[in-house]
């Protein structure tokens, strides 16, 4: 039952790092006007967020004296995005995005950066919420009552009630390079996440159009629209500072969802957790 919340939790960081893929991964190309421009050979564009809350929609901004990125395509804007981006050191991603194996949505909230620490939380289709911390060699996790119950469906009872008696509320941890948490415990490393964003090995051609001045979390933002055959999704782009990708909306039916980036450079709140921590690595010994 363990190695299935783990599953779970692993899903949520491979759907992020995906569509962190998919938004960041858009090349050189040239338009015909500054309202519209198509890229020749695409990945993708943009990822981000301004981040309290991934469910806050960007608005409206006031009319500013100039347009933002002025002479610019919406390629060479999604590039400078790209650039900036990727550069980070450390950045926080919050949103929901789709979970293919039940159908159901991944919400999200965790910080991340380039030594491999990570903190930040999980949800699955509203039931319970499972904490994630990493630092150093070590991976701590925390499920609560709800999440438990709700992955453990289809098991038997007595091993569900012998499971939430167990870790329900109780951090736990292990060695972030055993087998158990592994891979888990990679994607928190944002090189990889910045490395897999950086470009797409997909040669489907990609439009890039140029938007208006909006803000998101009263953040001033400029709006790209991609379109990759019938899918239209939509990118923020930070206008004041570094040009850092701040939201990216997918128009697309069958993976639905919005992430948001913010805490760029930031330290992450990856510290260990005070109290009495369950050991996993030992009870592991223990059984075996």
């Amino acid at each position: 039952m363990r190695r299935r919340a783990r599953r779970t939790t692993l899903a949520t960081l491979l759907l992020a790092a995906g569509a962190t893929a998919c938004l960041t991964g858009c090349q050189s190309g040239q338009d015909d006007t500054s309202s519209g421009d198509t890229t020749r050979s695409a990945g993708s564009a943009g990822s981000a967020e301004s981040a309290q809350s991934a469910s806050a929609s960007p608005s409206a901004a006031a009319s500013t004296p100039q347009e933002p990125f002025t002479g610019l395509t919406g390629a060479q804007i999604s590039e400078r995005a790209l650039k900036a981006t990727t550069e980070a050191r450390s950045l926080r991603m919050t949103g929901t995005v789709p979970d293919e194996e039940s159908g159901g949505t991944i919400k999200i909230d965790i910080a991340l950066d380039r030594r491999g620490d990570c903190a930040g939380t999980m949800g699955m289709n509203g039931q319970g919420e499972a904490e994630l911390i990493k630092t150093g060699d070590t991976l701590y996790l925390k499920y609560d009552e709800r999440f438990l119950r709700a992955q453990s469906k289809g098991e038997p009872q007595a091993d569900t009630e012998a499971l939430v008696s167990l870790l329900a509320g109780r951090w736990t941890k292990m060695s972030a390079g055993g087998a158990d948490a592994k891979e888990m415990a990679g994607f928190c490393d944002l090189d990889k996440l910045l490395e897999d964003a950086g470009g797409s090995d997909d040669d489907t051609p990609t439009t890039v159009t140029r938007g208006k001045a909006t803000t998101v979390d009263d953040t001033p933002a400029f709006t790209l629209y991609e379109t990759d055959g019938s899918e239209r999704n939509t990118v923020y782009v930070a206008t004041e500072g570094k040009p850092y990708l701040l939201r990216f909306e997918s128009g697309s039916k069958q993976e639905p969802g919005a992430l948001s980036f913010t805490g760029y450079d930031e330290p992450v709140p990856a510290e260990p957790p005070s109290g009495e921590v369950l050991d996993l690595d030992d009870l592991d010994g223990m059984s075996t």
